[in-house]
């Protein structure tokens, strides 16, 4: 029953967040909604007990991908506010209510199988082994960290002031 209801409150969050990332004007509090969202995801992974799944989401998106995107707005000069409203704000959101309906739909008259049990072992050391084990995927990760690196230099570089 308390699993339920935290799931139900992670939901809740996610879906708060989310509406706060598309909503807010201000692109830094999109930004820290939009990592809001990130730990709601994780908690929700949590909750399904998928607990590699939710470290990773903490340490990829919420430690490397958000850092990232606030790094990119405080070197941006100028942005203190998001994209001005525009004509086309109405016919999005029409098509984003008939996104919603469909999706609402699809997941209303789909038959779910749910299981009710819980894994028998937990997911942490069978993929933590494929990740550091003999024949692992380490160096995918490095490369990850790598190209993070290089982005944020190029966010620096780009946001430089031209020299005269």
């Amino acid at each position: 029953m308390a699993l339920a209801v935290s799931f139900w409150i992670m939901a809740i969050v996610a879906i708060i967040s989310a509406l706060g990332v598309v909503v807010l004007r201000n692109v830094f509090h999109a930004a820290l909604a939009l990592i809001m969202g990130f730990i709601a995801v994780a908690g929700l992974y949590v909750t399904l007990s998928a607990d590699f799944l939710a470290a990773v989401q903490v340490l990829i998106y919420v430690g490397a991908i958000s850092v990232l995107i606030i790094l990119g707005i405080m070197m941006t000069r100028e942005i203190r506010q998001g994209n001005p409203s525009n004509q086309l704000r109405i016919p999005a959101f029409i098509i984003a209510v008939l996104f919603f309906a469909v999706a609402a739909f699809a997941l209303t008259r789909t038959p779910w199988q749910i299981a009710t049990t819980a894994p028998a072992a937990p997911t942490t050391s069978i993929l933590a082994q494929k990740l550091l084990g003999s024949d692992g995927f380490l160096l995918v990760v490095e490369m990850a960290a790598v190209l993070l690196l290089s982005a944020v230099i190029g966010a620096i570089v780009l946001a430089r002031e031209k020299e005269k």
